[in-house]
């Protein structure tokens, strides 16, 4: 295990559920961890960055590692204003819903009956085990992609590393071509992944049809870990 400097501790560690921060402490403790951390508080400084800095781990701290059943793995946050607020595909309420959002949302009402609600807060789906995480966990105002290739891939390849370890099943969704070159992370037999298209409007066609929630639940009920509840609250303050 690797040991942090005492006498240059650099950038505060995330606060983060045990069972997250101990599969994550090398990762974690690590030069380019720290030089990551380094960038995002330099960007923070010059730019816009979104989620807020307190929000950029909620996915690992509104999910646990042993509470995973499922893994929907995004890209990186919006860039928008007021948006992200550390869960893929998910927005602040009050925030108009997503492209992509409502193409899950028309998918989710055909796949297993689901109302959509008027908001896209998707942390209700969090406390039930499903981790929502992007590859990338900040990015400039305006700017996609802007955080890529900085550091935070390790991070979330650790991520998935520890859920691939895992004895129980989970269940790992895939959408576009990004989140599919993951699947090489994931080894072990118990484990389900889940492919198809992005739901985003450039490829909405090829992802409505595929079904992937009642793919979920099929998967989790075959391995006696129970299905997901996918409806969400019609006020995104009640999660």
């Amino acid at each position: 295990m690797t040991q942090p400097d005492l006498f240059n501790p650099g950038p505060a560690l995330p606060d983060l559920p045990p069972s997250w921060a101990a599969v994550l402490v090398d990762e974690l403790h690590s030069p380019r961890f720290r030089a990551l951390m380094d960038f995002v508080v330099q960007e923070r400084a010059e730019h816009a960055v979104y989620p807020p800095e307190a929000d950029v781990f909620n996915a690992l701290r509104l999910t646990p590692l042993e509470d995973v059943k499922v893994l929907i793995l995004g890209q990186d946050p919006y860039h928008g204003a007021g948006q992200a607020h550390g869960l893929a595909f998910s927005v602040q309420p009050g925030v108009r819903v997503p492209p992509s959002l409502k193409n899950i949302y028309k998918e989710l009402q055909a796949d297993v009956g689901f109302v959509p609600p008027k908001h896209g807060h998707l942390t209700a789906w969090a406390r039930r085990g499903v981790l929502l995480l992007n590859a990338v966990l900040t990015v400039r105002a305006g700017e996609p992609n802007s955080h890529a290739g900085r550091g935070w891939e390790h991070v979330t390849d650790a991520v998935i590393r520890a859920l691939n370890a895992r004895e129980e099943r989970v269940v790992f969704v895939l959408w576009g071509a990004y989140a599919r070159k993951k699947a090489k992370l994931i080894t072990a037999p118990q484990h389900v992944i889940i492919e198809s298209a992005h739901p985003s409007p450039l490829s909405v066609a090829k992802f409505l049809g595929t079904k992937p929630f009642s793919q979920v639940n099929a998967a989790l009920d075959e391995a006696g870990r129970g299905a997901i509840d996918w409806q969400l609250p019609a006020d995104p303050n009640e999660q």
